[in-house]
């Protein structure tokens, strides 16, 4: 062979690998569609702010990926089962969307989650809490990061059955994560040697709680366990207190509460409550660094779920990176063998049920005499290891656990 000819083959060859490895993310771009409440209950726990962390995880991350451009799409999901799968269905077959994050309200990431696998795209899921999303309605084409209510039953209602509070009256949202809550908390409790005396379901949402609360009062139970979220948690705790629940002897014990819920409350009518979370703003100087950006970006400190949508994108983006490709179980297997330590987690994991597993917290809300400002709100009580605080997969209904 000639030189010259030598030359044109290498360059040929140069070039198909060039072409190849663009070829490798669809379109040169990486689009991702942000899926949230943006306006209703959940708003404050996720919402705006939390498009903010994927746009402020993207920007850190450069803009780009591979010389792809990093592109958003976003929506309101309005809570609504049907409207997340007809947007989650358009953004994939219309607009090449690869990944959806955000996902907040349970059915709504169990409806866009069957899409997301019918069609083999990637969904990131922070703010749902149900825990059937990685058991019986686990797919291969979602990760739950940030928390759910297997965790969360784990920590607040084991330390107040051990505190004293045997009997339990449950006040669920009617709708796939307080049906999970509920199964979750009961399990606990009775594990413990606690009682579940009654239950009753609310609608979602519900801007009155006064009959609910008047109900689970008339019980006489030890513990009013609140199996909501957002707005309703907030509301059925404000009424709790106007109608004196605690003044008179029972606890109220908020089993799925955010930052965002403790700071509209504020400390008199919060403090002493305790509360499980996946991540707190200060419990660190790079926890502390990156919520001071944050704060200066939205004028609040982050709740567990707006830094989940942030860790879980670099999570993504440089699993992308790592692989040369978007496609969506290249990136996933990508994040599953990959450690995860950053500013959220420390030695945390993906499972193959797309459960994120890494450490949990018990907390206690302030006293006002013991907050320093109107954001400084948590004790940290105990550190709940990954391992305990999550479903063991040897107790999991997941198709994809090995052995199911």
């Amino acid at each position: 062979m000639t030189i010259m000819k030598k030359l044109l083959t290498s360059a040929i060859a140069s070039a198909m690998m060039v072409g190849g490895a663009q070829a490798e993310i669809s379109d040169n771009v990486v689009k991702i569609g942000y899926l949230a409440d943006m306006s209703g209950t959940y708003r404050d726990l996720s919402g705006p702010n939390g498009l903010k962390a994927l746009e402020m995880a993207i920007a850190d991350f450069g803009g780009k990926v591979d010389g792809a451009k990093i592109e958003i799409v976003t929506a309101d999901d309005r809570n609504s089962p049907d409207v997340a799968s007809t947007t989650v269905r358009r953004w994939v077959e219309n607009d090449n969307v690869d990944m959806v994050a955000g996902l907040v309200a349970s059915s709504v990431t169990i409806a866009a989650t069957k899409v997301l696998e019918e069609s083999d795209k990637l969904g990131l899921v922070n703010g749902s809490a149900a825990s059937s999303i990685t058991n019986e309605h686990c797919t291969p084409n979602h990760i739950h990061y940030a928390y759910d209510t297997y965790a969360l039953s784990i920590g607040t209602p084991t330390a107040i059955v051990k505190e004293g509070g045997k009997t339990w009256y449950i006040l669920t949202a009617d709708y796939a994560f307080g049906h999970a809550m509920e199964k979750d908390v009961t399990r606990v409790v009775e594990a413990n040697g606690g009682e579940i005396v009654g239950s009753i379901r609310h609608p979602f949402p519900t801007p009155d709680f006064s009959s609910f609360i008047l109900q689970a009062q008339a019980s006489g139970a030890d513990v009013i366990a609140l199996a909501n979220a957002g707005a309703d948690t907030t509301n059925a705790i404000t009424t709790a207190a106007e109608f004196g629940v605690t003044q008179s002897g029972q606890t109220i014990a908020g089993l799925v509460v955010f930052l965002s819920d403790v700071h509209a409350l504020g400390t008199e009518a919060a403090q002493g409550l305790q509360l499980t979370t996946g991540w707190y703003w200060d419990m660190n100087d790079e926890t502390r660094a990156w919520s001071d950006r944050f704060m200066k970006e939205t004028g609040a400190r982050p709740t567990m779920v707006h830094a989940g949508i942030y860790s879980s994108t670099l999570q993504y983006l440089n699993a992308i990176k790592a692989t040369g490709s978007d496609d969506t179980q290249t990136v996933r297997k990508q994040m599953m063998d990959t450690p995860i330590n950053d500013m959220f987690a420390t030695n945390g994991r993906i499972r193959e049920d797309g459960r994120m597993v890494h450490d949990m917290y018990l907390a206690q809300v302030k006293t006002p005499e013991e907050s320093k400002d109107e954001w400084d709100l948590y004790e940290i009580l105990r550190t709940i290891p990954a391992d305990e605080a999550f479903r063991p997969l040897a107790d999991s209904d997941c198709k994809l656990v090995s052995g199911k």
